[in-house]
Order: structure tokens, then C-alpha cells, then sequence
């Protein structure tokens, strides 16, 4: 059957998730992950996206993305994804399959879940067993959010801002909300397309043909976009 066309939307915030064929290892080792995160890098200005949170798992990354109104999703994942393909085949002598699928991606709205979604992603290595704090973990946002590690691949989200008007008081507030062990439901994160309130929700839905969030996550009917 052919795909379905992907629901995108301008001007959002979008989660999105790659991981492995078959949930294999695509970073190997820190080098890896550097590689990775200098495609995000180089790619993300000419695609006119921005990175509101990243953390990159062994076998998957996590990305909230803003997408202005020119935004190139599809192109910019493409580019990235592909070329670090050819790095992971140069490095290793790899062959066959590498991601799994299309990636996976749903809207968020720009309040309260931006961040829940941005703690979600940030405590991955935590829930993992990989650290203790996500301060412990190299790749992601965390240290930029929660310390003021300057970190290029970030811009700064509206949700983060508004959290304080100062720098040492979003900090703050940041620690503590993500120290908070109360979350986004993991399945309600993975399963929905829209992550907002109950009006943002039908907004979208609306604008999107879509009669109920129980219909399969990337794979609308009838979208309009």
C-alpha cells in the first residue's frame, strides 16, 4: 500500500523519534553521537527548524522541533538520517536496513506539555539506568535547560521562558519541575497525535479531518496539508 502523507503542521512544536531497524544500536560509541548531533547542527538553519530539546538514546533520539512557517520537516530528517547512514556503513561496514520505518512525530502545543514532553525525553537515560541525574548525561538538552551549558543545537523554548523572568529562576524552576517524578503518561506520550489542551486538540483535529485521537498516530485521514 502506498504511505499515507505525513501530518505536518507550520508554525508547532513536533515531537519526533527515529530509532534503529528493529530497535538495533545506531550510536555505537560518543563519536556517534557527535557525529549525529553535527548533522543537526549544519542542517537545521537551511530547513528553518529549531531545537527546543534532543537526547540521543543508543538505539533511538528523541527531538522537539519548531517548525516556522517555510519549515522543510521532511527534507531536514531526510538529510540528516541519510548522511548519518553513510557515516554509520563508512565506520563500521554496515549493510541492509538502518532506521525503523518513517520517523514518528506528534504536535505539541506550546504550554505545560511542551515541557512535560521536553522532561519526558531528558530523563530517558534516568529511566534507563544509564545515570542517576540527567545532569549525568552528556547528550541532551538537560545541562542547557537546568545549568546554562551553552549548548548551539538549542534554542531556548517559549515554555522554558516563560517559566521565570529571570535566568536563575528558570533554571530553577526547570530543576524542580524535572525533579517532580509526575509526567506525561509514556503511552499517552507515544500514542497521540496532539499533546495540548482540550480546544488545542480540536483545533487540530479539525483542521486536520481527523474525527477522534483513537484513529493510528501518522496515519490521518484525508489530511489537508
Amino acid at each position: 500500500m502506498p504511505r499515507t502523507k505525513r501530518l505536518v503542521s507550520s508554525s508547532l512544536a513536533m515531537h519526533v523519534i527515529c530509532r534503529g531497524n528493529n530497535r538495533q544500536i545506531i550510536f555505537k560509541d560518543q563519536n556517534d553521537k557527535e557525529r549525529y548531533y553535527s548533522l543537526l547542527f549544519n542542517l537545521k538553519q537551511e530547513n528553518n527548524i529549531s531545537i527546543f530539546h534532543y537526547c540521543f538514546m543508543d538505539n533511538h533520539v528523541h527531538l522537539i522541533l519548531w517548525l516556522s512557517v517555510d519549515a522543510m520537516l521532511s527534507r531536514f530528517m531526510k538529510q540528516v538520517n541519510l548522511s548519518y547512514v553513510h557515516h554509520y556503513r563508512r565506520r563500521y561496514g554496515y549493510s541492509g536496513h538502518f532506521w525503523q520505518d518513517r520517523f514518528k512525530s506528534n504536535i505539541i502545543d506550546l504550554d505545560s506539555y511542551l515541557l512535560q514532553c521536553g522532561k519526558y525525553i531528558e530523563l530517558n537515560p534516568v529511566r534507563a539506568g544509564i545515570v542517576t541525574s540527567p545532569w549525568q548525561y552528556r547528550f541532551s538538552s538537560y545541562r542547557h535547560y537546568a545549568y546554562g551549558r551553552p549548548d548551539l543545537l538549542v534554542a531556548d523554548s517559549p515554555a522554558y521562558l516563560g517559566l521565570s523572568q529571570t535566568e536563575e529562576g528558570r533554571r530553577k524552576s526547570y530543576i524542580d519541575f524535572v525533579v517532580d517524578e509526575r509526567m506525561i503518561n509514556h503511552e499517552f506520550l507515544m500514542k497521540r497525535l496532539f499533546l495540548g489542551s482540550e480546544n488545542f486538540v480540536k483545533k487540530l483535529q479539525e483542521y486536520y479531518s481527523i474525527r477522534s485521537e483513537k484513529r493510528k498516530r501518522g496515519r490521518p485521514k484525508n489530511p489537508r496539508k
